[in-house]
């Protein structure tokens, strides 16, 4: 199952991408959102960088293991991570349309490896359409902020 959407951000590609990439700030609000993160590396992430990620999800506890797998400030990044016979990559593509104008590409692609997450997939594919429009709309907030941030000088 694959979800993607694109957004236009008023700022320059190398803000945007300082921005996709600041996975301390990305730890903190999952942090605050109760869900447990740990890097296994004490630097700056680069690529090989893992998190170790368990949350509550349907009233299971899940463990996510993620791995950075692309880290290019000129076209974006990539995440593999693996739970259960879940397989996801998520991808985030920039692409400058100007020296103030980004275009950010995001996409989540889910595949499934065994009986258990493929039942678990096939659930969420009933509710694709929402799960898509929540998706665009995160997608979309995001944007917002980065740009407002941006326009304020932050």
């Amino acid at each position: 199952m694959k979800l993607s959407t694109r957004e236009d951000i008023e700022a320059p590609i190398g803000y945007v991408f300082e921005r996709i990439s600041d996975f301390a700030g990305f730890e903190r609000r999952a942090l605050r959102q109760g869900i447990d993160v740990s890097c296994h590396d004490d630097g700056a992430a680069q690529v090989g960088t893992c998190w170790d990620i368990a949350f509550e999800f349907r009233g299971r506890p899940r463990r996510v293991k993620a791995e950075l797998v692309k880290l290019d400030p000129e076209h974006g990044i990539e995440v593999e991570s693996q739970s259960d016979g879940l397989m996801a990559t998520t991808q985030v593509e920039l692409v400058a349309l100007s020296s103030t104008r980004t275009r950010v590409l995001v996409s989540f692609d889910m595949r499934a490896k065994t009986l258990t997450a493929r039942l678990l997939l096939q659930s969420l594919k009933l509710a694709k359409a929402k799960m898509t429009n929540r998706f665009k709309s995160r997608v979309l907030d995001y944007a917002e902020n980065m740009e407002d941030d941006y326009r304020r000088g932050n």
